[in-house]
């Protein structure tokens, strides 16, 4: 027997890597029964015993690995959670879950916090901190840290984001495809980084297609607010006024459904960043640029997990795709500037309003 044998000398012994070892111990059934016979008998010939809290002693980190969110009520957030719950499990690491609420006072807490637990490693969706000017002891030197959904504030760390820029410019090139010249922009927190960067895209499709911007078709829902204000309104009364929409996230996609209920105006064509939950039940169902919270939290947790077994390279910066799903809400074609002016005005029901369709 080796004294004190690890996870390590298991896989050595065994030829697998670590994290197939801890599957094995976790009793994942995706380890085929040959490489789960290899490793049971290499656990048996070295005596190796899991022992968190002897672990914890000669290391200094515990087996766990923090997940820091905005929020876990949100539905992105959520699925980013559920997805780095159970490749964390499968690495054979427990997750602790810690949300921010938004301000800048909780963000630092959650993170001292996790820090004093002595984790493993960090997930982190930023928000307001400035990470470099914190001087907290994570990333290079210190503990490892991989940020989702925002780069950090002046800090160089494993990112995995989603190319938001390209996701919106594809969006607003499937509109004016439709004809749509005049498309409205709706976000909630315009000034953050994801929406920064899908505003980009939509300035860029409109400068390919030779259409001036136009700043009073971008329009915001107040975040975190129970008022019904219409924000919409004022861009489909315009002189010119927008006869496409563009949501700039689920948020702001739930507000537009609601407002476009309301107006009875199914005949604006209408395009959401990020599916939702009923964008599908709709009539017309809702045309979106879908991004993969779970891919996201997978991804963030394999970069984590190497840093945690090592890997002392530079930074990676993973971007991960959209998919873009044509559902009817989107190729909805323009109807004349006069007439749109009209139905606004007056509110004529030109088509059936968006609603859930009956079971």
């Amino acid at each position: 027997m080796t004294p004190n044998p690890t996870l390590r000398d298991v896989a050595l012994l065994s030829g697998v890597s670590i994290m197939t070892v801890s599957r094995v111990i976790n009793a994942d059934s995706e380890v085929t029964s040959a490489t789960a016979q290899r490793v049971r008998e290499a656990i048996e010939t070295l005596g190796y015993r899991p022992n968190p809290l002897a672990r914890s002693l000669r290391t200094g980190h515990d087996e766990a690995i923090g997940l820091v969110v905005e929020t876990i009520g949100d539905p992105f957030f959520a699925a980013v959670t559920e997805a780095v719950e159970e490749a964390a499990r499968k690495a054979g690491l427990f997750l602790i879950i810690a949300s921010t609420g938004k301000s800048p006072d909780q963000e630092r807490a959650v993170i001292l916090d996790l820090l004093h637990r002595s984790v493993c490693g960090l997930i982190v969706v930023p928000c307001f901190l400035a990470y470099g000017k914190e001087r907290l002891p994570i990333g290079a030197g210190g503990v490892p840290v991989v940020f989702v959904d925002r780069p950090p504030i002046d800090l160089e760390a494993d990112t995995v984001l989603v190319h938001n820029e390209d996701g919106a410019r594809h969006a607003t090139a499937h509109l004016i495809a439709h004809g749509h010249r005049r498309i409205a922009f709706a976000g909630t927190g315009i000034e953050r980084f994801s929406l920064q960067r899908r505003l980009d895209g939509y300035r860029s499709a409109l400068a390919d297609a030779g259409i001036a911007y136009d700043p009073s078709l971008v329009v915001s829902y107040a975040p975190d607010t129970h008022e019904r204000s219409p924000v919409l309104a004022k861009v489909l009364t315009l002189g010119d006024p927008a006869t496409a929409v563009l949501s700039a996230n689920a948020v702001a996609s739930l507000e537009v459904v609601r407002e476009l209920h309301s107006l009875a105006r199914t005949d604006i064509a209408f395009v959401s960043f990020d599916d939702f939950a009923i964008a599908d039940s709709l009539t017309p169902p809702v045309t979106v640029a879908r991004q993969d919270p779970a891919l996201m939290g997978r991804t963030a947790t394999y970069l984590l997990l190497r840093r945690i077994r090592g890997d002392t390279g530079p930074p990676r910066h993973v971007l991960l795709p959209t998919t873009f799903l044509e559902r009817g809400s989107g190729e909805i074609e323009p109807r004349s500037a006069s007439d749109l002016r009209s139905a606004a005005r007056t509110g004529l029901r030109q088509s059936v309003p968006v609603h859930a369709r009956p079971n």
